[in-house]
């Protein structure tokens, strides 16, 4: 990916997204408290250019590979969850265009998205039924609502799934925000991850054209197409890696800068306390192989996408095992680093100004998206039997 980016001579994404994240990372503490929409910061990476990252060359964009842009999630995680959530999503959005949308669709949305530097939002939420959709010969009219739907608030266009009670089964489509009878309620109000945009979507006889579906009602998916989840899940595990890197950063910093030592440790400086050293070494290592794991899945989700139509059930489910596998170490560096850390730096680093709470807070929040121990299961399933998990959104 990196020599295809050097020969269309465009920025190298990870120096574009390290800028962006010390822009993010100015202003977190105090955006973290006020929670709220992030209108500004919504612009600043509308800005960067990045919004273009994931679309393929041929309609107007950077063509980076999944691996690329999961770097880009996880660095900027590392400064705020919240908008690497925003971002991450964004790319979701895209992803599902190209795995589940007709060549013209392609090229009519992603040229479109290029065109006008669009931010897209989420409202897709597979467990979420009551979105209802009617067929009529031009397309179909959805009543309802969505809850979770990350980056509605201020997003340009959304995907969108529905429910088809006549076919039994759910669609999945995309429409403009501004679309008649779409409403985006603001409401989001979680103790953590505060400005990821998730309000409820509302829909009043909102007319869908068949020509922006993307998966009619009981179409059977491909095991290319069903890949969507682990685009998802692993920029989850990217997000959450960020956050443990982050918290980890932050940590070591005071430690350097600000933290004293015990009286009983014997030295003067709190990094020579053999007991922090021993913490420290133990948190690097709830880091280092959350890292490879995820760089590793990244790895294997861009070589299935390669595999295009190709791509067979078996060579699905091992993508979706390494996912798991990262996916399952990032959130337990996550939680363990954001909650360990004050161990580290004592009742001083619990004061307001230093914000290191929102490490903790957004990893609780943004790791019960769905349960680990359904992860667990099928890695130990995968361990005993050699049995790839089934395709689900969340799987």
């Amino acid at each position: 990916m990196a020599s295809t980016l050097q020969q269309l001579h465009l920025p190298d994404p990870l120096t574009l997204a390290a800028a962006l994240a010390g822009q993010l990372a100015a202003t977190a503490v105090e955006r973290d408290r006020s929670g709220g929409h992030p209108a500004h910061e919504r612009d600043l990476i509308r800005q960067s250019g990045l919004l273009t990252l994931s679309i393929p060359t041929e309609f107007g964009g950077q063509g980076a590979d999944w691996a690329t842009v999961m770097a880009v999630v996880r660095l900027l995680a590392r400064a705020d969850s919240a908008l690497a959530h925003l971002f991450g999503f964004h790319h979701l959005q895209l992803a599902g265009i190209q795995l589940y949308g007709t060549g013209q669709q392609q090229r009519s949305l992603l040229t479109a998205a290029v065109r006008e530097n669009q931010f897209w939002g989420n409202a897709l939420n597979p467990l979420d039924k009551r979105t209802r959709a009617v067929a009529s010969p031009a397309g179909f009219t959805l009543d309802g609502v969505k809850s979770f739907s990350s980056g509605s608030v201020g997003s340009d266009w959304l995907t969108v799934s529905a429910w088809d009670k006549q076919a039994n089964a759910a669609l999945i489509a995309v429409l403009p925000t501004s679309q008649a009878g779409v409403r985006v309620e603001p409401d989001w109000d979680a103790f953590g991850q505060r400005q990821t945009d998730s309000g409820n979507v509302h829909f009043e006889r909102v007319h869908l054209p068949n020509a922006l579906v993307l998966q009619a009602p009981g179409q059977t998916p491909t095991a290319r197409s069903t890949l969507r989840s682990q685009v998802a899940q692993l920029i989850m595990a990217n997000l959450y890696l960020g956050i443990a890197q982050g918290a980890f950063e932050a940590a070591r910093d005071y430690t350097l800068e600000q933290a004293r030592p015990w009286f009983a440790a014997g030295v003067d400086d709190a990094i020579d306390d053999p007991f922090t050293q021993h913490r420290y070494g133990q948190l690097w290592l709830s880091v280092r192989p959350a890292v490879l794991l995820a760089d590793e899945a990244g790895r294997q989700l861009d070589a299935a996408l390669r595999k295009g139509d190709a791509l067979n059930a078996q060579e699905r489910g091992e993508v979706a095992i390494a996912v798991a596998e990262a996916k399952v170490l990032a959130h337990r560096a996550a939680i363990e680093i954001s909650n360990t850390m004050f161990e580290l730096l004592g009742a001083r680093a619990t004061s307001a100004r230093f914000g290191f709470d929102r490490f903790w807070r957004n990893a609780r929040v943004h790791t019960l998206h769905d349960p680990i121990d359904y992860k667990l299961r099928d890695l130990g399933r995968y361990a005993l039997s050699g049995r790839v998990p089934d395709p689900t959104p969340y799987s």
